[in-house]
């Protein structure tokens, strides 16, 4: 047999072969899982890049320690758990966060705080003596997201004195309106953690405008605050 026809008939004979196998990556491309999206609480932009001058320069008035945030066991996942009604929730795998949601709830309030009180978070870090230094916990006892309708935090935090020991404890309810899609749910609980970050800032001066006084130290009148 001449060469072109053995060569042409193993070419031919190759072809089912080669036909199944583009069909089954064919197959496959079709049940490959969408991309996943990730989402951060951190504040972007100019906000994020903006630092007061005072804690450029390392000479701060007091110092803070913002301990690691808890949130609760079924959301501290990296996947969006998304309430259907007050008993179902839905875990959603192609809209993640882009970290554990406690880690992102502590990043943007540290952010936040040491911009609002012109401050440096040196939690984890040696820290000069001398200077106030306030440690922040953070509790969320609630975490709840309902697309379309609103983001939920609902949590317990303290403020400490290391100097003086006092404390100051107190509850921050925040319910933000969203409107439809994962940004806008995203951009309301950024919404509701900057709200706490105001009500702990509030609470933070109102502890050092009176250190060393016997009297309780109440919460700011912005602890409360719903949406």
């Amino acid at each position: 047999m001449p060469f072109s026809g053995v060569f042409s008939s193993a070419l031919t004979g190759r072809l089912p072969a080669l036909a199944s196998a583009l069909a089954l990556a064919a197959a496959l491309a079709g049940c490959a899982s969408p991309a996943s999206r990730f989402y951060t609480l951190s504040p972007t932009g100019d906000a994020a890049r903006t630092q007061p001058a005072a804690a450029a320069n390392g000479n701060p008035a007091w110092l803070i320690e913002l301990a690691p945030v808890d949130v609760p066991p079924q959301v501290a996942k990296t996947q969006f758990v998304v309430q259907t009604d007050a008993a179902q929730v839905r875990v959603l795998e192609q809209e993640r966060w882009a970290s554990m949601p406690g880690d992102e709830i502590r990043r943007a309030l540290s952010v936040d705080l040491t911009q609002r009180l012109n401050t440096i978070d040196v939690y984890g870090s040696p820290h000069p003596d001398g200077v106030p230094v306030y440690r922040v916990s953070v509790n969320v006892q609630r975490f709840e997201s309902w697309p379309g309708s609103h983001a939920l935090i609902d949590a317990v935090w303290s403020v400490r004195s290391l100097d003086s020991q006092t404390v100051m404890t107190c509850r921050t309810v925040l319910d933000e309106p969203v409107g439809a899609g994962y940004d806008a749910l995203v951009a309301g609980h950024r919404d509701a953690v900057g709200a706490l970050s105001q009500s702990i800032a509030s609470g933070l001066r109102a502890l050092a405008a009176g250190p060393g006084q016997a009297r309780p130290v109440r919460c700011p009148l912005d602890a409360q605050r719903q949406g």
